[in-house]
């Protein structure tokens, strides 16, 4: 039960409990007691809004940064992993398999702001050996959600 209650808010953060409840079969009560259960188990971390910024006119640029580390002797990745995840630009951290470690999800309000980061912030930090910034142009899916609707493709009536 606590799986379906878990797929239904990854696919709708804002479903009420309610549907929730008429959708698993059982009291709402039931799943509000279940949902705070997840959430003090820090099995639900957190609720997430899917944004079109594009709508917003906001000019924010996005990069990847895939960055190359020295892992330390007793905590591997994650000491310096954690501290990149400090960095108020960084929207996104996680250790990958490849040619580099880390990959950052990386916002700023212009290509020069993700530049400063990188040049002043990320690649000065003791251990970082090297990075790859990869601008992103256009997202086309994020969440799970396809972020343009497409076009219903409608047949054209052939008539005699």
């Amino acid at each position: 039960m606590k799986q379906n209650i878990l797929e239904l808010l990854s696919k709708n953060a804002r479903i009420s409990a309610a549907e929730i409840a008429a959708r698993v079969g059982v009291e709402e009560a039931k799943v509000n007691e279940l949902i705070r259960e997840l959430e003090a188990d820090n099995i639900i971390k957190g609720y997430k809004v899917i944004l079109n910024e594009e709508a917003l006119n906001k000019n924010i640029v996005r990069a990847l940064i895939e960055v190359k580390v020295t892992p330390e002797r007793e905590g591997g990745f994650d000491r310096i992993a954690k501290r990149l995840c400090r960095f108020p630009e960084v929207t996104d951290c996680y250790l990958i398999s490849g040619d580099y470690d880390l990959r950052l999800e990386v916002k700023g309000n212009s290509l020069q702001d993700v530049a400063a980061f990188v040049a002043e912030k990320l690649s000065t930090i003791d251990g970082v050996i090297s990075t790859a910034t990869l601008f992103l142009l256009k997202k086309y899916k994020e969440s799970g959600k396809i972020l343009e609707e497409e076009e219903e493709y409608e047949r054209l009536k052939v008539s005699p």
